[in-house]
């Protein structure tokens, strides 16, 4: 398993301490935009030269460690009808 620590970051003077990918000024908001939006992993490798594929894959690692942990938590409620 990938140690998402190796590759992720915050730093309060770079995007404001949002996580990013060590040595860019690309977060992991940014990278998962990307994906969510159909971009594929080669076309992020391609489009930003400074990424490989473990930065990828430690973007979804820090993603699910959040979500295990209940830092990302948001419920869905339907409005009443």
């Amino acid at each position: 398993m990938i140690h998402w620590q190796d590759r992720i970051d915050t730093d309060p003077k770079v995007l404001l301490g949002k996580p990013i990918i060590k040595g860019t000024r690309l977060s992991v908001e940014f990278i998962l935009e990307r994906l969510a939006t159909g971009w594929s992993f080669e076309e992020l490798l391609e489009n930003y030269p400074r990424l490989n594929i473990l930065d990828i894959q430690a973007v979804f690692a820090y993603s699910y460690e959040s979500m295990k942990d209940g830092m990302l938590f948001q419920t869905t409620k339907k409005a009443a009808l």
